[in-house]
């Protein structure tokens, strides 16, 4: 029997964080979860959820804040979805992440005795994303542009975003002002009627070259000129503007066509040295100040010599496989969607470097049938983790070294478990924080054959 009703409230001590970042409690024994508090807080909650095992608390009141509460920089915070950890320190932030790779390495991983390195924070943490996407909708008749509360779709607008470009809401409010002013109709999710869905910004921090994209629900902005003139007069570092084609009923944000209606159809950027060009659809990583800290490590870990054949697998578009050429003999690039292979290729051609091969396909099918064995395998999946049949195969090639980068530190576990099981041993875990104020962490490990 549940020993707690809905609605009713609780004073709760909480004792521990979830891996999403919500503060755990007990009350009569019973689990209840709770958005913003902080381990060891006393806190005031309201039962809003109940389930079988567990139940969800809302916030009322802090009794004894923890030491690692701060005010959160963002005006929205309490609403938006895009941050979790901003009523944090950001030295507890970077605590939370380092304390949740070690947990899941012992607990999933089985790894005890494997040493996690101090996570390598931003010496910044603000304005970092090169990528903003707005949906925009109505409320109360009025026009939305913002990001998507907690756990839903509605709209949540502020006057800025701390972890955005700052060209990023110039941007947003400019096409807020263009659509009202011309009675431009917004997308609705509900009735599938509606022109614009989304505005996306792309900025190249080092090139200094802005994208900007309106995801329509058809093909024609009407006055468009009105618009671009706006812009591009107040913000004349864009150098694109295009209008991406969606007339599907969903929740992917981009459609496949694409028009540019001023400038070129993509801006570039550097990581280290190297070039690469960005399209509206082109996977680019979103913090490009930490994916070179986050590269750099990976090169390092490969400890190549000029003399390896090295398989960058899940390559995208090609990011690690250019780092890895400088000292490596080869490099062979796997990777499952097709645009991505060919911005790969393009990438590799703008920079000159020829001793980089890109495949098609999906890793776990191409990898046992291509004849080749690698002196050093690099691996950087999705969320998911790797497929299962990829890693029997990587324990049948007996690589001399596996480098893995991971976005998520279950599915990492899970994967080094396997590998540990199959020959291999973790030399070296290296939390890296991309993503300051949220729950995530990316991750990357040396792994030596034994």
């Amino acid at each position: 029997m549940i020993p707690i009703k809905k609605n009713e409230i609780h004073t709760v001590k909480i004792n521990g964080i979830t891996h999403d970042g919500l503060g755990v409690g007990r009350i009569y024994n019973f689990t209840v979860f709770v958005d913003g508090a902080i381990e060891n807080e006393e806190v005031e909650i309201k039962i809003i959820k109940l389930y079988k095992s567990y139940g969800i608390g809302k916030l009322m009141k802090i009794i004894t804040p923890s030491p690692d509460r701060v005010v959160p920089f963002c005006e929205v915070y309490k609403r938006c979805g895009g941050c979790g950890l901003q009523h944090m320190s950001s030295e507890a932030g970077l605590r939370f992440k380092e304390n949740l790779v070690r947990e899941n390495l012992k607990r999933i991983g089985k790894l005890e005795d494997v040493e996690v390195y101090d996570i390598i924070s931003m010496e910044e943490p603000f304005r970092y994303r090169n990528k903003a996407q707005y949906p925009v909708g109505m409320k109360k008749g009025e026009v939305q542009i913002g990001f998507y509360a907690k756990r839903s779709h509605d709209i949540i607008e502020g006057q800025a975003c701390g972890i955005q470009h700052k060209l990023a809401d110039k941007v947003k409010t400019i096409v807020k002002k263009y659509i009202i002013e011309n009675n431009v109709s917004v997308y609705d999710e509900t009735t599938g009627k509606g022109l614009v869905r989304h505005v996306m910004t792309r900025v190249g921090f080092k090139t200094g070259e802005v994208m900007v994209v309106l995801v329509l629900n058809g093909e024609n902005l009407p006055k468009k000129d009105v618009l671009i003139d706006a812009l591009i007069s107040e913000v004349p570092e864009i150098k694109s503007i295009v209008v991406n084609v969606n007339r599907e009923k969903t929740n992917v944000i981009l459609g496949n066509k694409n028009i540019v209606i001023y400038g070129k159809g993509s801006i570039t950027d550097y990581i280290g040295k190297y070039k690469f060009n960005i399209s509206p659809n082109s996977f680019f990583q979103v913090n490009p100040v930490q994916t070179e800290v986050l590269y750099n490590k990976v090169l390092e870990y490969a400890g190549l010599t000029q003399n390896e054949v090295v398989f960058d697998l899940y390559c995208g578009i090609g990011t690690i496989s250019l780092f890895l050429s400088r000292k490596a003999k080869k490099v062979y690039g796997i990777e499952v969607v097709e645009e991505a292979i060919e911005d790969a290729k393009e990438n590799a051609r703008i920079n000159g470097i020829g001793n980089v091969e890109f495949i098609l396909g999906e890793v776990e099918k191409v990898l046992p049938g291509m004849g080749i064995k690698a002196d050093v395998v690099v691996v950087d999946p999705p969320r998911k983790g790797c497929d299962e049949n990829l890693l029997e195969t990587l324990v049948k090639m007996k690589p001399s070294r596996i480098v893995y980068v991971s976005c998520n530190p279950s599915t990492l576990a899970r994967d080094l478990r396997y590998l540990s099981e199959g020959g291999f041993k973790v030399e070296k875990v290296q939390p890296v924080d991309m993503f300051p104020w949220t729950q995530h962490v990316e991750c990357v490990v040396l792994m030596s054959r034994l």
